[in-house]
């Protein structure tokens, strides 16, 4: 798990592959939560937490690089 500082030193294509790597995750398990293979669901929990990060810090770079196209 990567932290909020990791994850601001990562290139734009970086996250972009981090972040399909952890969508892919989290939905793997969620299939597995609802076929009752998963019994440790903080697992599922933690990485749609650091997805949420990731998806944050693409957004706050989106931004920047916007902020200095525009001005």
């Amino acid at each position: 798990m990567a932290t909020t500082k990791e994850l601001r030193e990562l290139t734009p294509e970086d996250l972009r592959r981090r972040a399909q790597e952890l969508r892919e995750t989290v939905f793997h398990n969620r299939m597995k939560r609802r076929l009752a293979l998963e019994t440790d669901f903080s697992v599922h929990k933690k990485q749609k937490k650091e997805l949420a990060r990731v998806l944050t810090v693409m957004n706050q770079k989106l931004k920047e690089t916007k902020e200095i196209a525009n001005g």
